[in-house]
């Protein structure tokens, strides 16, 4: 049934078919297009494992109410569940902020859909059927789930087949750096404080007051953006948004390992100047293998970044061994903080953590779609951090 039993070669519409139509999967359609791409992203769990994961992630709170939307390219004429899925995708909402025009200093709130697990059945690939679902997909994203006085501002998605096939569908690259650094056992931090005033671990219990400080930090550093002309847009950094990549890491970890990390992070500092970061441990290779198993940092703050480089760079420092031991602990490959600021870079060159700064060139390059009437390629995307990742 469905994409199951494809049509012979010769009869594959061309990808300029009118018959190709932009439509939403049943569940039975959208079962299928799970159950093929296990082997492409889901080879730390069993089959069905990664089956009911996908299922489980469409009820986190970023996802549930509409948050998240199936996409398939297939055949407008045939009837659901009897027609060939030639190409898939997902996108989620994501609240996100945009500067205005002007010197005023003001924001415009509103939605971001973040694009995620683009596929085409291998049956169907060389047809060009995926670059027809993406350029469909960014048109129709414009509009989707505006309404009232929140309006689409941009969509982004993170490319692993470089920069150059998403940009012809209208999503500029932007840049993709990333910080690694190597797991490292045997650093001990109080989960409640230490009296020598070093890092603490982080919880889910004290999240939702650090995105909350998160967001007026981001809010007051675009809005002097705003000032100085520079037209911004961010993904806000709630507590939705770093959920969603929790409660993905508590599923895994739950089935590969038969438990869950409480370490979610790690806070240097007292409030007004404190430096912290909130990481996700991902797994490709599971126990069998810790080549893909990597510990991403989601977000790094800093709360004054007027504090003396020394006291930022000891902060930093006490964080990142904390996450080296948790990379350790949890069979991480590697560590790894995507696109520092340039104050977070100059702490992290100061740290003296042995460390390496990459570009990449293929895997999950950062693009976006700017909406509106400027220019994507002369917007500044702040924040531009694992956190916005999907």
């Amino acid at each position: 049934m469905g994409s199951t039993t494809p049509p012979p070669p010769s009869s594959f519409p061309d990808k300029t078919s009118p018959s190709l139509v932009l439509a939403h999967p049943t569940d039975h359609e959208r079962r299928l297009t799970w159950s093929l791409t296990h082997a492409q992203w889901g080879p730390a769990l069993t089959h069905d494992g990664y089956v009911r994961r996908e299922a489980y992630m469409t009820t986190v709170p970023l996802a549930k109410d509409g948050g998240i939307t199936h996409w398939i390219l297939t055949d407008g004429s045939l009837p659901p569940d009897a027609r060939p899925i030639y190409s898939s995708c997902e996108t989620l909402r994501k609240r996100a902020v945009r500067t205005t025009t002007g010197t005023a200093g003001d924001l415009v709130d509103g939605i971001a859909h973040g694009v995620g697990s683009v596929f085409t059945d291998p049956r169907f690939r060389g047809r060009g059927y995926a670059g027809r679902m993406m350029r469909e997909v960014g048109e129709r994203l414009r509009g989707w789930q505006a309404g009232g006085e929140k309006e689409v501002l941009c969509s982004v998605l993170y490319s692993d087949i470089g920069k150059a096939f998403y940009a012809r569908s209208g999503w500029a690259a932007f840049a993709s750096r990333h910080v690694a650094f190597r797991p490292a056992a045997g650093w001990v931090a109080g989960r409640n404080g230490c009296e020598d005033g070093g890092a603490r671990t982080i919880g889910y219990h004290e999240l939702a007051e650090l995105c909350s400080v998160d967001e007026k930090l981001l809010r007051r550093e675009m809005a002097e953006r705003g000032r100085q002309g520079r037209t911004c847009v961010a993904l806000v950094p709630d507590l939705d948004q770093l959920l969603w990549h929790l409660m993905r890491e508590d599923y895994m970890t739950k089935h590969i390992f038969g438990r869950t990390p409480p370490v979610k992070g790690a806070v240097f500092g007292e409030p007004g100047r404190r430096v912290w970061a909130v990481w996700t441990r991902g797994y490709y290779g599971g126990l069998e293998s810790r080549e893909g198993n990597t510990l991403h940092v989601l977000r790094v703050v800093m709360e004054d970044e007027g504090q003396p480089d020394e006291y930022l760079a000891r902060g930093f420092r006490e964080i990142v061994r904390i996450a080296q031991a948790e990379a350790t602990e949890w069979l991480s490959q590697d560590l790894q903080l995507w696109n520092p600021s340039p104050k977070l870079a100059t702490a992290i060159k100061e740290s003296g953590l042995d460390c390496e700064f990459v570009d990449r060139d293929t895997e999950s390059i950062a693009s976006l779609m700017l909406y509106g009437e400027s220019e994507t390629t002369d917007v500044d995307w702040v924040a531009n951090e694992k956190y916005g990742w999907c």
